[in-house]
């Protein structure tokens, strides 16, 4: 009997005509499995129940199109957050873990203040720099958070800045101010690792810290006010080597500090002036408008006079202008190049100044390094005429 069925199967017509009733059945099965799998996955609180900015943030082109899907690690700081356990992930964004470059931008000028102050032929201090790394981690956070509470009602209208923790509900204004609370504790314990005049130059800088995010309601010049607070790490790097401020050179380097975050955060606040308009809100971008590229030009040649100035009174060396030389370049591309009215060009200038922080940090290293050569070469200039 079963001899007589596998022969029957076998036969051309017959598997002809079974053939497409067995592929019809396996295509069933399987997308009953997908079915079941895509279910498991897309229930609340899943990896895979987030808002679409979130998931083009994480996941590539491919697989940000999908609802559902399988979660991915990835070592970049978006991938770190997304791998982060699903009730931490609101904190991490709220302090910007997953945009690292405003940490960047906010460590750079102590790392310049730090290497300015290294004696010369030494590397800068690896302890300072790393406890300013933490530092800067930690009072972005709490900037972020402290302007994320003063500014949940705009950002609800903003469609960048709807998907924000607080804006969106994911977290509490308790919650935020007992995260605040945390955040300013490890700073604390950060800046208490100084000097004792560090110590009260580092606290000084917190009622800028407070009061930035209010700007934007009172002047178009907020910018100003965040390169005030950005740049305080310009004086306390140095402090926190040399136990103060060597005015000559903390002002020069602090005042081109704050030249630099104008003209970055001026490029930046032009991906927003539409909705900044719309809600009412003040900017440099609508101060400048069409006048922009010339006042960043301005700040470009303020900028480098003050890192010219700084560099002479540090005594440094020809590597340190050659750095300076490259920014110059760097500012003035910048400058040249952005198109205003395009927020993803707006976007590409403003994180191109990480580079610019590294490029100008290297010189100065570099430079340092430099005159340990200098003062050997003149020792042997010495010995040489005493013989």
């Amino acid at each position: 009997m079963m001899c007589t069925r596998l022969l029957t199967l076998l036969k051309p017509h017959a598997v002809k005509r079974n053939l497409p009733h067995i592929c019809s059945a396996r295509f069933s099965s399987l997308r009953r499995q997908h079915e079941n799998i895509i279910t498991a996955f897309c229930q609340p609180g899943s990896c895979f129940n987030k808002s679409d900015d979130h998931k083009h943030r994480i996941w590539s082109p491919s697989l940000a199109g999908h609802n559902c899907g399988t979660r991915f690690f990835s070592l970049t700081p978006a991938g770190i957050v997304n791998a982060a356990p699903v009730f931490v992930q609101p904190y991490l964004r709220l302090m910007r873990l997953d945009k690292p470059i405003g940490t960047w931008l906010l460590y750079l000028p102590c790392t310049w203040s730090i290497g300015l102050a290294a004696d010369p032929g030494c590397l800068p201090d690896l302890r300072m720099l790393a406890l300013f790394g933490v530092g800067a981690l930690l009072m972005r956070g709490a900037g972020c958070t402290i302007n994320d509470m003063w500014d949940k009602d705009f950002d609800r209208k903003v469609s960048r800045t709807a998907t924000r923790p607080i804006a969106s509900g994911e977290i509490t204004q308790f919650q935020a101010l007992v995260f605040l609370g945390g955040q300013l504790s490890l700073a604390l314990g950060v800046l208490l690792c100084l000097n004792y005049y560090s110590i009260a130059l580092g606290a000084a800088s917190l009622s800028l810290v407070v009061t930035y995010p209010l700007m934007k309601r009172i002047t178009y010049w907020p910018q100003f006010v965040l390169g005030l607070t950005f740049n305080w790490g310009a004086l306390l790097g140095w402090s926190a080597v040399k136990g103060s401020c060597d005015w000559s050179v903390c002002l020069p380097l602090y005042v081109s500090g704050v030249m630099w975050t104008l003209i970055y955060d001026t490029i930046y606040a032009h991906q927003d002036k539409d909705d900044d308009l719309k809600v009412g809100v003040k900017s440099t971008a609508l101060r400048f408008q069409e006048n922009t590229k010339l006042w960043l030009s301005g700040f470009t040649g303020a900028m480098l006079s003050g890192l010219v100035l700084a560099g002479v009174n540090a005594d440094q060396t020809l590597p340190y202008y050659c750095a300076v030389s490259a920014v110059a370049i760097h500012l003035a591309h910048q400058v040249y190049a952005v198109d205003i009215n395009r927020p993803e060009d707006c976007w590409k200038k403003f994180a191109s100044n990480r580079n610019l922080g590294l490029l100008l940090l290297l010189g100065i290293v570099t430079g340092n390094l430099w005159k340990k050569r200098n003062d050997d070469q003149y020792e042997t200039q010495l010995n040489s005429i005493s013989n």
